[in-house]
């Protein structure tokens, strides 16, 4: 499977952002409602998540907007 850079960008602002929360992935995974593995991926830049769930980690780490430039 080949990872897009864009998701690649977006696992590692997530991942950062969750480390400087100081959180695990399962944490963040069970508050928002998902699959831990599936979370794992996203992190990973292996998936694309849908608004909705991208929403639902977003307001777990408490991040008001991404920046994957």
């Amino acid at each position: 499977m080949r990872k897009e850079k864009i998701f690649v960008d977006l696992g590692n602002t997530i991942r950062e952002a969750r480390e400087k929360a100081g959180l695990k992935q399962s944490e963040v995974a069970k508050t928002a409602n998902l699959n831990v593995t599936y979370y794992a991926q996203i992190e990973r830049g292996e998936v694309n998540p849908s608004y909705e769930k991208l929403q639902a980690i977003m307001k777990v780490l408490k991040i008001k907007s991404l920046d994957i430039s």
